[in-house]
Formats: structure tokens, C-alpha cells, sequence
């Protein structure tokens, strides 16, 4: 097809989003093979199939990097705990938190795993997403975390979007291991991991670098088993505090670390030397009421790209929402519009190692969506509000 009358912000890393005022592009099966102002489109391609969008936006299918969306169960009682005093540690510690969530998942199966992110999945696709990236970490176990990894795999079959998966076993200790996270990290984590990758389920491997979890050197132990198995890295680090996973994850070249609420101009050093990107996760310091802010102005100082994703999860991140996302980075971390948009699609793509996405570009994948606004600084401006028009996913409207 031939998407004309358009505005691209072709998120390509010029100025100003990218943005062409008229512009064209050109859709051959699942890949772009033009765009650009529409008095230059190629004679070849002025044949397609014409789609006249009447001046809508045009933006890259946005991108959702982390998220934890199979999982069984709610905590919207902790939601209550908190607001009634309780911290997000004495919530945990008390027995509640991931472990919670861990019981729930355990006793669903696979098909109701399934069935119930797909309600959280096709919020996010109904506002322009065309990629997610979904954890593990709540099963804990070897059977339940294949389940986990299994049903995140299914959403892709279930629905147009691209699903990465990440194997996050070293997300909590579980109850049957309490006290014990080396024997945890020895007997189930890395036998798990070595047990998904087997069976093709795993994409990349994560840790929560924390202290109600795992210290540097245990997640160190999962992150050797990976490079061994040849598997990309990233890290929920320094959301809590900061134990040096940023640093550390960078030193293993991980594709990401996230949250990052803690970490510090050396972590953003670090950080840039590897190439990692900076996942901010606003729906988390936001559910959690944290103070501490991510160090957005150091990431810019130190060139680190910086992603944007919902975090969407039982806990601490009950939110689908990757357009509240982009509103919260811009409103409570001070991101711009512009670095938000770049944040859901250009920088995700990099924080999954998607290469084939994430601009509009000759050659990647024509995942865009269409929406009914006049600039692209809307897609942060506005609380509560979608305006998606269209998808396009694999070259099909």
C-alpha cells in the first residue's frame, strides 16, 4: 500500500522527531520501501494501492520494553497496605509483593495465564503498540516459570504484535527458599534458564538487583550462565537503592537497566561506555510514591539513550497504558515530548535489540500507527485520551 497526505515523525534521529510535513510511504508485504516527502516518491511506487490519511501523524508502532503483563492474580489489597503507611519493602518482607503474585501464578495454567494478559495485551495494542517485551518471575520455579515463558510466547500467535520474551528467575526468593537465595540461584535459576533457552523461550535474561532480592554478585551468576548461552542481558537496578547493578550490568554489555531511581552520574558513565539504554519506568516511582528521581540530566549529559515502558504489572505498575507512560516521563521526570516518542519506539527497539524497528525507514518492518492529531507533542500532552486512528502491523492495516 501507498500511505500518502501524511505527517511522518519518522523518529530516525534528526531534529525535531524527523518530522516531514508531506510526506509518503510506500508498503511492500512486511517491509517499508519508501518514505519520505511525497514530491519525491519514486515513480515505481505510485501504482500501490493508495490510502489517503488527510493529514494525520504517522508515528512508528510504539514499543513497550518492559513489562511483566502474564502474571495471575492482583495485589490491589497492597495498594491499600501502602496507602494506609506501609512501605513497598515492609509490604514484601511482610509476606506479600512478588511472592503474592508467586501463589497466584503458580495455581493458574497456561490457557488462563494466557487468557487474562490478553486483556492487558490488547489495551496496549489499542493504543498503538506493536511491540512488547514480557518477563517471567512469578512462577519461581522451573515448571511455572516455563509456564509463564510458554503463555507470553502464545500472545504472539494470538495477536499482531511482536512479543520478546526476557527470563527473569532472579526476580524474588521464593517462600520454599527463604533465607537460602544462593541454593535458590543454584537449584532453580540457573537450571530454569538452562531449561527455557533449551526450549527456545528466552530472548534475553533480566534480574532485580535489589536488596529484597538478589545482590550484584548472585545476579553476576545467572548473567555468566547467560553469556555461556550466548543471551543478552538488562537489569531492574538502583530503584531502591544502589548496590552497583547499573555498573555491573554494564560491564556484562546489557542491552538495559531499568527503573534506575538510584543510580548516579557514574552509573550514566558506565552505562553510556556499554551502550545500554536507560529504561525509565514511571508507573512504578509513581504507584510507589518515590522521591528519588532518575538522573534524566546525567543520562543526557553521557549520550545514554533513554526507553520509556509501562512496567505494566500486579504490584508496583498496574498500568497498560504506554501513552500514561510517556505523559508521567514527561511530567514528573522533565523528559520532552520528543525524547518520550524516541523513548516508545527508536530507544525500546534498542533496549530489546530489535533492529528492524522502531522508525519509519526503507527497509524496517512497517509497523506504524496512525493517529488523529496535529503533532507528535501531543501524544505526551494528553492524560487519559487515545487517539490512534489506525495500526499497521506487518505491512497489514
Amino acid at each position: 500500500m501507498l500511505l500518502t497526505n501524511a505527517k511522518l515523525a519518522t523518529m530516525d534521529g534528526s531534529a525535531a522527531y524527523g518530522l516531514i510535513g508531506d510526506g509518503a510511504v510506500a508498503i511492500e508485504g512486511e517491509r517499508i520501501a519508501w518514505a519520505g516527502p511525497a514530491r519525491d516518491l519514486p515513480y515505481a511506487y505510485r501504482a500501490l494501492e493508495n490510502v489517503d490519511l488527510e493529514g494525520r501523524l504517522v508515528t512508528p508502532g510504539l514499543i513497550d520494553c518492559h513489562t511483566h503483563v502474564v502474571h495471575g492474580g492482583n495485589r490491589a489489597r497492597e495498594f491499600e497496605m501502602r496507602l494506609e503507611g506501609a512501605s513497598y519493602e515492609e509490604v514484601a518482607r511482610a509476606g506479600g509483593g512478588i511472592v503474592s503474585t508467586v501463589a497466584a501464578t503458580r495455581s493458574a495454567t497456561e490457557e488462563e495465564l494466557l487468557a487474562d494478559a490478553l486483556t492487558r495485551v490488547d489495551a496496549m495494542i489499542a493504543e498503538g503498540v506493536c511491540s512488547i517485551e514480557i518477563k517471567s518471575g512469578y512462577g519461581l520455579d522451573i515448571e511455572n516459570e516455563l509456564k509463564m515463558l510458554r503463555a507470553a510466547r502464545a500472545i504472539a500467535s494470538s495477536r499482531p504484535v511482536q512479543v520478546r520474551t526476557s527470563y527473569l528467575g532472579a526476580h524474588a526468593v521464593p517462600p520454599e527458599y527463604k533465607d537460602r537465595p544462593d541454593a535458590y540461584i543454584d537449584e532453580v535459576c540457573i537450571p530454569g534458564l538452562e531449561a527455557a533457552h533449551a526450549e527456545g523461550l528466552v530472548d534475553a535474561v533480566d534480574g532485580f538487583c535489589e536488596g529484597i532480592a538478589f545482590s550484584p554478585a548472585q545476579i553476576a551468576h545467572v548473567f555468566d550462565k547467560a553469556r555461556a548461552l550466548g543471551v543478552p542481558v538488562k537489569l531492574h537496578a538502583e530503584q531502591l537503592s544502589n548496590l552497583g547493578g547499573a555498573r555491573m550490568a554494564a560491564d556484562y554489555g546489557a542491552l538495559s537497566a531499568d527503573h534506575l531511581e538510584y543510580a548516579d552520574a557514574g552509573d550514566a558513565a558506565a552505562m553510556a561506555k556499554a551502550g545500554s539504554v536507560a529504561v525509565i519506568l514511571p508507573g512504578a516511582f509513581y504507584t510507589l510514591r518515590e522521591t528519588a528521581l532518575p538522573p534524566i540530566e546525567a543520562f543526557r549529559d553521557h549520550g545514554v539513550a533513554m526507553a520509556v515502558a509501562t512496567d505494566c504489572n500486579p504490584g508496583s505498575s498496574p498500568m497498560s497504558s504506554l501513552l500514561l507512560s510517556m505523559n508521567m516521563a514527561c511530567t514528573l521526570f522533565r523528559m520532552t515530548p520528543e525524547e518520550a516518542l524516541a523513548g516508545a519506539t527508536r530507544h525500546a527497539a534498542r533496549a530489546l535489540g530489535l533492529d528492524g524497528t522502531g522508525m519509519i525507514k526503507a527497509g524496517l518492518r512497517a509497523d506504524l500507527a496512525i493517529w488523529d492529531v496535529e503533532h507528535p507533542s501531543e501524544l505526551s500532552y494528553r492524560i487519559g485520551f487515545n487517539p490512534l486512528w489506525k495500526r499497521i502491523f506487518g505491512g497489514a492495516l
